[in-house]
């Protein structure tokens, strides 16, 4: 199950982040536009677009936290890779798993250590 959602929402995702993507939901927006006057404009032509454009931004919520979840481990699986087969320190590996004032207290400690305030590293 998560491997169909994971590709789902990836391919969700790069159609919805195309080009032709884009010019899909504005042919359907134009189209339910022009309709209006068709249907006089009325309470059940305007709860179409309401419900359609809600029921999308909310699926489009969820689509866009997983795909960010998954490139920001993504992203910080490289410079940890790095840091393992380099000579550099790897005390910092892992430092997303901690609480923000652990993270606060890391950033404290290597300020005092250089001298300078995280703002300038």
């Amino acid at each position: 199950m998560e491997k169909v959602f994971s590709h789902l929402a990836g391919e969700v995702a790069r159609a919805m982040g195309h080009s032709l993507g884009f010019a899909v939901c504005m042919a359907l927006t134009s189209l339910w536009a022009a309709s209006g006057s068709v249907f006089d404009y009325s309470q059940t032509w305007q709860l179409i677009i309401n419900t359609g454009t809600t029921f999308a931004a909310f699926l489009m919520v969820f689509l866009i936290q997983t795909t960010q979840n998954r490139n920001g481990v993504a992203i910080q699986a490289k410079p940890d890779e790095l840091v393992r087969a380099g000579e550099a320190k790897s005390d910092l590996i892992g430092i997303e798993h901690l609480t923000d004032a652990e993270v606060q207290e890391i950033r404290v400690r290597i300020s005092s250590a250089t001298g300078k305030s995280w703002s300038e590293h």
